[in-house]
C-alpha cells in the first residue's frame, strides 16, 4: 500500500489493492475473482460500449472510532441497481451477492479506508453492464459486474461553502417515461453539456426542471433537491424522472425523527422563495448548500449564508454522525464488515 497522507485526501481515483470482478454467462453469475489489474479486455462489440447498456451506484464504507469498518445501506444499492438492470435489460444481480461483493472486495482493500479522525471513507462504486457483442440492438448474453473502490476525504475539509445553482432551460436531464429513475451511466453522459456550459459560466451546478412544461423542480444534474421552510418542512421533489438518492432517503428518516414534516411532492419553481434553506445531496457531499439559484436574467436569494443554514447543516451532521459511529443508528443502516 501506497502512504497516505489522509489529511490532504479529496475526491478522486486512487488505485488500491484491487478491485472484484464476476461474469455473467449462460444464465448464472460465476464466484468472483479479486483483480489487482484496473484494466478490462473486453470485446470491442459490447453492448455496454454501443448501446449504453450500463448502470452504476456509489456508496461508502467508514471506519468507525473503535476502528471496526461499517458499509452504509448497500441493501439499498443492491435494490436500486436491480431496478437500473431491469429497466435496460440486464442480468439482474441478486442482493446476496451485491452484499458478498461489497464486503469481499472492502474487506481485501481494508487498509484503504481512512481513520475515523480524518472524516474521509472509502468510496465504493460498483458497476454492471453489458460485455456479450451484439451488433443488432438487442441485450447482451453476457454481463460483467465490477466492484471498485477508493479512498476519499472530507468533503468539506476546507470549510462548508454555499453555491449559487444555475436553471437549465435549454437542456433536460429526464424525461418521465424515460430512465431518469434509475442510474443508467448515459444519464450522467447527456448532464456534461450542459453542466460545463454553466461551469463556463461561472456556475458549479445545475438545477433541472420537468421536461414537458419547465414548471416543476425535479433535480440537481447529480443530486437531489431538497428545500426547507421556516416551519420545518422538508420538500423533496416527487417524479418519474428523479433518481431515488439513498442519501435523500436518509436524510428524510433523520428529518421525521427530529420532528420536521417531510413532503415529498411535487414541487412548483415558484415555490422558490418559500424555502429558507436548499441543499443538493448524494453520496459525495451528503449536502451542498444552495444560496442562490439563477433562472434567466433572474436571481432568486435562499440566504445570505456563506455556508449551512441552521437545519440543514444539523442534519447534515446528523447523517455523518450515523455513519462515522458517532451517533446511535436507530435505523441499523451500518452493516458492520
Amino acid at each position: 500500500m501506497t502512504k497516505i497522507n489522509w489529511d490532504t485526501l479529496g475526491f478522486g481515483y486512487i488505485q488500491t489493492d484491487c478491485h472484484i470482478r464476476y461474469q455473467w454467462k449462460n444464465g448464472v453469475w460465476d464466484k468472483g475473482t479479486l483483480e489487482k489489474d484496473p484494466y478490462l479486455k473486453i470485446h470491442v462489440a459490447a453492448t455496454g460500449l454501443h448501446y449504453g447498456q450500463s448502470g452504476f451506484e456509489g456508496l461508502k464504507a467508514f471506519r468507525h472510532e473503535s476502528g471496526q469498518i461499517h458499509i452504509f445501506r448497500p441493501e439499498e444499492n443492491a435494490k436500486r441497481l436491480a431496478r437500473t438492470a431491469e429497466r435496460v435489460m440486464m442480468a439482474e444481480v441478486p442482493e446476496a451477492l451485491f452484499l458478498d461483493a461489497v464486503k469481499r472486495v472492502v474487506e481485501a482493500n481494508s487498509e484503504w479506508v481512512p481513520p475515523s479522525s480524518t472524516g474521509g471513507s472509502l468510496y465504493i462504486r460498483p458497476l454492471l453492464f453489458g460485455s456479450g457483442a451484439e451488433v443488432g440492438l438487442s441485450p447482451a448474453k453476457e454481463y460483467t459486474f465490477i466492484i471498485l473502490v477508493t479512498p476519499v476525504g472530507n468533503y468539506y475539509k476546507e470549510g462548508v461553502k454555499a453555491i449559487t445553482a444555475f436553471v437549465s432551460e435549454e437542456y433536460d436531464r429526464a424525461a418521465p417515461r424515460g430512465t431518469g429513475n434509475v442510474k443508467v451511466a448515459g444519464n450522467y453522459a447527456s448532464s456534461l453539456y450542459p453542466g460545463q456550459q454553466a461551469i463556463d459560466r461561472g456556475f458549479p451546478i445545475v438545477l433541472y426542471l420537468d421536461s414537458a412544461e419547465q414548471k416543476y423542480i425535479e433535480e440537481f444534474g447529480t443530486s437531489n433537491f431538497i428545500g426547507i421552510t421556516a416551519d420545518r418542512r422538508y420538500v423533496t421533489p416527487s417524479s418519474q424522472a428523479v433518481l431515488p438518492s439513498i442519501t435523500n432517503m436518509s436524510l428524510m428518516a433523520i428529518a421525521e425523527h427530529e420532528g420536521y414534516i417531510v413532503e415529498r411532492r411535487v414541487v412548483p419553481f415558484t415555490e422558490i422563495s418559500s424555502f429558507t434553506e436548499v441543499g443538493a445531496c448524494g453520496t459525495a457531499v451528503v449536502i451542498s448548500p444552495i444560496n442562490r439559484i439563477v433562472r434567466g436574467d433572474k436571481v432568486y436569494t435562499i440566504s445570505d449564508s456563506s455556508g449551512f443554514g441552521p437545519h440543514l447543516g444539523k442534519l447534515h451532521d446528523h447523517l455523518k454522525a450515523v455513519q462515522s459511529g458517532r451517533m446511535t443508528d436507530h435505523w441499523k443502516w451500518n452493516l458492520p464488515l
